[in-house]
């Protein structure tokens, strides 16, 4: 029903939570906040008082990490939720909120009013002490915790609030699936830069732009350039411009990100591209003749897949399909006069 990782020593932890399986609800905020208590503790963020209906019906599911004085929740929240009369005491954070589906409701100061956060935005602001808030139902949302030394002084009284996927927002986004996924094996230097990084990025969000010389950015630049890459691989325009150009950097930058981490750019939407096709291969039903499957995928030709798909796999189209069993595809559709692109 959950899980709770280990804290090595202080500087990280993680911990999960899953309060949404039938007659689970009346204990789910007690050990949500069990784990944030135990895994980040009251010196990162304090969680408020919650009303009487979120306590009996706190049905989320997420994940949470601590990275030194940050923490990334990650969260799909099935009910409602909203705080106490009385949110809080004091705190000297800078709070972000990045919602996905649904809604969050935040309260502001006298002279902002409340703020709301719909689904496809951001915002960003610094925080002197725990205000109320509330969420829809439904609701699928990432909220980051940081240090305000270096960012309080940037956001000044500023609520700053835009698309989450602004190309900044990209890289953010990003980088805390980066984090969720290695702050478990991270030694104390890798959790420092992993703090250090989200911090100079939420700087950008905020800026609306980054320092693309920025070594430590390259991994985050290169996941977001991967992400984006993986739901356009049909898309004739996919190349390594395009990408740029969505994420506002040069294409020298993004190369030298690639390159940063021992990789390149073409290379891997190529991979990535034999790869689905691969899949395609052995799919149960609606398969695809060499010649469609090279088109769907953006091959110049039958042929050129076919040596594409061989030299990384060691085995042309039709070879890999049977020996695992499956049908081959069926033969290239090639004009009149032509040889087919494979020979089995």
């Amino acid at each position: 029903m959950h899980g709770t990782g280990a804290e090595v020593d202080g500087a990280r932890g993680v911990f999960a939570v899953d309060s949404t399986a039938p007659g689970f609800a009346p204990r789910g905020l007690d050990v949500f906040r069990r784990g944030w208590e135990t895994q980040v503790g009251d010196d990162v963020f304090q969680l408020p008082a919650f009303s009487p209906d979120t306590i009996g019906d706190f049905r989320v599911k997420g994940n949470v990490a601590k990275v030194h004085g940050a923490a990334i929740a990650d969260l799909h929240a099935a009910s409602a939720t909203r705080t106490a009369d009385v949110p809080g005491g004091d705190q000297d954070l800078v709070a972000m909120y990045v919602v996905r589906r649904g809604a969050w409701t935040l309260g502001g100061p006298p002279a902002y009013g409340d703020q709301t956060v719909s689904a496809g935005q951001f915002l960003v602001r610094h925080l002197g002490r725990l205000t109320a808030f509330e969420t829809t139902a439904h609701l699928t949302a990432k909220f980051l915790v940081l240090p305000p030394g270096e960012l309080k002084p940037l956001l000044g009284t500023r609520v700053i609030t835009g698309p989450a996927d602004s190309a900044e927002m990209r890289l953010l986004t990003a980088l805390t699936d980066m984090i969720h996924t290695t702050v478990a094996d991270l030694g104390p230097a890798g959790v420092a830069a992993a703090q250090g990084t989200l911090i100079e990025l939420t700087k950008a969000v905020a800026k609306g732009r980054f320092d693309d010389v920025e070594p430590r950015l390259a991994p985050a630049l290169t996941q977001a350039a991967k992400d984006l890459a993986d739901r356009r691989l049909a898309d004739p325009d996919l190349s390594p411009a395009m990408l740029a150009r969505e994420l506002n950097v040069s294409v020298r930058t993004l190369h030298r990100a690639f390159a940063a981490v021992g990789e390149q750019v073409t290379a891997y939407i190529r991979h990535r591209r034999l790869h689905e096709a691969r899949l395609a291969l052995v799919a149960p039903s609606g398969r695809l003749s060499i010649s469609e499957l090279a088109a769907h995928w953006q091959f110049a030709d039958g042929s050129h897949f076919t040596r594409a798909f061989k030299k990384h796999y060691g085995q042309t189209p039709t070879e890999y399909a049977r020996s695992t069993g499956a049908a081959p595809p069926s033969p290239n559709r090639h004009p009149p006069g032509r040889g087919p692109a494979e020979s089995a």
